[in-house]
């Protein structure tokens, strides 16, 4: 009991259990992984896994060696929410216009992205998304209380960047299943484009966030439109 108390703050179980249901919200990383999970399995889609926990594991260690670098530098957060809205409008418009085929065989292990080409679109979707910045940075400063210790923000770090990849994981190896894939056989162009639009969505979201940082005037159209 005192090596529990010694490794996890008093406030963990309301730590484990806000980061879990934030995590049961579906984001771009969810279906940028839906995406690859139909067309290339669990083979070509575990990196992609890999990537997104790895994002978060980074922020998350942001978090704690630098509570207020985010904070302090509002050009940093504005770079992130820009580079993010320009990262999540491309890939999303190469999901919509995209026409994929569920590969099987010998296809799907040929044709799957390398371990580089999936760990790359799933750092990128973590890393450029702002709100897991914020998160992140509100989850860590304010539940583990004033007197938590570096080793318990250590090791609720590792928990939470750990089950950022096996929830991944276990949506990637469900979609997996030879069952799963002969359903989605005549539904992949729809899921693919429907990834890619929602994706664009958020995207144009945060590009309109930044614009309203920017000019708040500029997007308020009662005034606008006001004769007033």
């Amino acid at each position: 009991m005192e090596l529990l108390n010694t490794l996890f703050p008093p406030a963990f179980p309301a730590l484990a259990l806000a980061h879990f249901v934030a995590l049961l919200s579906p984001g771009p990383d969810f279906f940028l992984l839906m995406d690859y999970a139909v067309r290339y399995r669990l083979r070509g889609s575990a990196g992609l896994s890999v990537g997104i926990a790895a994002g978060n594991g980074l922020y998350i260690l942001l978090a704690i060696v630098g509570r207020g670098i985010l904070h302090s530098f509002a050009l940093l957060f504005t770079a992130i929410t820009l580079s993010g809205a320009i990262y999540l409008l491309w890939i999303g418009s190469l999901l919509a216009r995209s026409r994929p085929q569920i590969l099987t065989g010998v296809d799907a292990r040929g044709s799957c992205p390398g371990v580089g080409k999936q760990l790359l679109p799933g750092l990128g979707s973590s890393l450029l998304n702002p709100k897991n910045a914020l998160f992140y940075l509100a989850l860590m400063t304010t539940l583990p209380g004033p007197s938590v210790t570096l080793l318990q923000q250590s090791v609720s770090g590792i928990w939470m960047t750990s089950v950022v990849l096996c929830w991944d994981l276990s949506i990637v190896m469900c979609l997996s299943l030879p069952s799963i894939q002969r359903r989605l056989t005549g539904w992949l162009p729809r899921i693919s484009r429907m990834s890619g639009v929602i994706l664009m969505l958020f995207g144009a979201g945060l590009l309109l966030h930044f614009l309203s940082d920017l000019h708040p005037a500029a997007l308020d159209l009662p005034r606008l439109f006001s004769f007033s």
